[in-house]
């Protein structure tokens, strides 16, 4: 039997919204392991590396160039019995790189209920029938609207933008100020459900607006951006600076001239990630991604419902009556990551900054562990898992082995790691203080409660 340790060819997908040309880290990862034909076009977008059994972009053997689905699915011991069984003989997990030029489509990603309907109902716009949680990490500096803002932000905006007020309707709009007043953030439950009405009502309205309408307040918005500076939208308002909204606005219409999008953006968190911080959304939650390079990882689907920022299909009326119309601030979807404990540095090479840290989200399906290893000879050996993993560098050089296998490591390599292998991840890269090799290990275990169910 071959050692579980498999160099992958992962393909990537050329979206507007992506990064154009070398600029793009999606596109440089795709060209250190694709065939030799390829090369990086300067004109052209790339957006997204996929690295898993997803049919729609399969990851193959660079080796053989048998696609990995089939390599699991001909042998459940690369993914264990347990969650073999329990995800169909497939990759639970679908790993991607993002590398974000402009705005990525104001969407969702639906429960797995929902996901089964639409996929019966629209297999075209919705290819399979799985849920959609994700988890993004930021690689360079990132910005997105991700989850709706607490209400009192909504209500500030909706008191100090006209033409938001406008599109909502003033009667709507003192309908939905009367239905939060002093309730913004009780959690009383029935508090909590009158408030997720009120806000389901004003968002469906402006999501619904007519053409003419929008135009109308799109030029009185962009107006007051460019006029108002920081004084534009109230100051900005409890969390947010009134230039940097201002300067958004424009942007993004820059991006798409009218979009309604232009309006959804002060109901949503808008949130900044630094490198290494990350966020996790559920199936159900509202976010737009505008820019940056991620990480990302999420149960293997590619179920996306759009209503907005994207030439793509759109489907208003599924997006807003499945949203769970959770509010809360931005803080509450940023994750904490922590130390990995199954991970060992070795000693003698071992200094402050060489780190294994792990972003552990709240659902079975994945988990990722980041490592740096700051200088040449600084080694992470991660205790075997009872699941398979990615491994994908994104700086600097090393090896990877397992078992005797040891193999180059290096930006844009990925590799495939059979369930129960212990992995040992070394750096030739010395970089003083600073992070020399940096990968990320993306990871399925399922805990004894979770084997429970199966």
């Amino acid at each position: 039997m071959r050692v579980p340790l498999i160099r992958l060819q992962c393909g990537v997908n050329s979206y507007d919204w992506g990064k154009v040309g070398k600029d793009s880290a999606a596109a440089k990862f795709h060209a250190a392991t694709a065939s030799e034909d390829f090369s990086i076009q300067e004109d052209k977008p790339y957006a997204e590396l996929w690295m898993g059994t997803h049919p729609s972009l399969p990851s193959k053997d660079l080796e053989t160039q048998r696609s990995l689905l089939d390599l699991v699915q001909e042998n459940q011991s690369l993914l264990s019995t347990d969650i073999a069984e329990r995800y169909e003989n497939k990759l639970p997990f679908l790993f991607k790189v993002l590398s974000i030029g402009k705005a990525l489509s104001i969407q969702a990603h639906p429960n797995k209920k929902l996901a089964e309907q639409l996929h019966k109902k629209d297999p075209k716009n919705y290819p399979d029938d799985n849920h959609k949680p994700e988890m993004t990490i930021a690689v360079t500096p990132f910005d997105g609207l991700c989850g709706f803002r607490p209400l009192a932000e909504i209500a500030h905006f909706l008191q100090n933008i006209p033409s938001l007020r406008t599109l909502v309707g003033d009667e709507e709009a003192k309908k939905f100020e009367d239905s939060v007043k002093g309730k913004e953030t009780s959690d009383k439950e029935e508090h909590v459900k009158a408030n997720k009405e009120a806000l389901q009502a004003i968002f469906t309205k402006v999501m619904n607006t007519d053409k003419d309408a929008l135009a109308s307040a799109t030029k009185e918005l962009i107006s007051a951006a460019k006029s108002e500076g920081s004084s534009f939208a109230g100051n900005g308002g409890p969390s947010n600076d009134g230039q940097e909204l201002a300067d958004l606005v424009v942007r993004l219409d820059s991006q798409f001239p009218g979009d309604i999008g232009l309006f959804v953006q002060f109901f949503l968190n808008y949130v900044k990630l630094d490198i290494g911080e990350a966020m996790f959304l559920k199936a159900d939650d509202i976010h737009a991604y505008l820019s940056g390079d991620i990480i990302e990882c999420m149960a293997s689907s590619d179920n996306v419902v759009r209503a907005g920022f994207t030439p793509k299909f759109k489907d208003v009326e599924t997006l807003t009556t499945m949203l769970t119309y959770s509010y809360a601030p931005i803080s509450e979807q940023k994750m904490n990551p922590v130390d990995y404990p199954y991970a060992k540095l070795n000693t003698t090479a071992y200094s402050s900054s060489s780190s294994n840290t792990l972003y552990d989200p709240p659902i079975p399906e994945f988990a990722v562990v980041r490592t740096a290893l700051n200088k040449s000879g600084a080694k992470s050996t991660f205790d075997p898992i009872d699941g398979p993993s990615i491994v994908l560098c994104t700086k600097g050089k090393g090896t990877i082995s397992v078992g005797p296998k040891k193999e180059e490591l290096k930006e844009g390599y990925v590799y495939f790691v059979g369930a129960t292998a212990e992995v040992v991840i070394e750096s030739e890269t010395d970089a003083g203080d600073e992070e020399g090799l940096i990968t990320f290990k993306a990871f399925c275990q399922l805990d004894e409660e979770a084997k429970g169910k199966l």
